[in-house]
């Protein structure tokens, strides 16, 4: 005899909610890295984020294996492309 439950529709997946406020929605760390080295350079970087793998040999791969492990650091990074994005939107370079 056939199981009841293998005719039932498989549930459905459970989609995140649109976030058309949140400018860092849909964006991945690298992304913002990449696009704060490109604005500020490394020195620029390690100045206003002041952590090892923004001045000492800096490369986006070293900053993706730190700031993936460090919460507190990928908020600052978080916030100064926050902060790089108003300033970008003001006319100020």
């Amino acid at each position: 005899m056939a199981d009841p439950d293998d005719t039932a529709p498989a549930p459905s997946p459970v989609l995140a909610p649109r976030q058309p406020r949140n400018p860092l929605h849909g964006l991945t760390l690298e992304a913002i890295v990449t696009e704060l080295a490109a604005h500020y350079d490394w020195p620029g970087l390690a100045e206003r984020v002041p952590v090892r793998c923004f001045s000492h040999d800096p490369s986006v791969a070293s900053s993706l294996k730190f700031l993936r492990k460090t919460p507190w650091a990928r908020d600052k990074v978080e916030s100064l492309y926050l902060f790089m994005l108003r300033e970008r939107r003001r006319g100020v370079q």
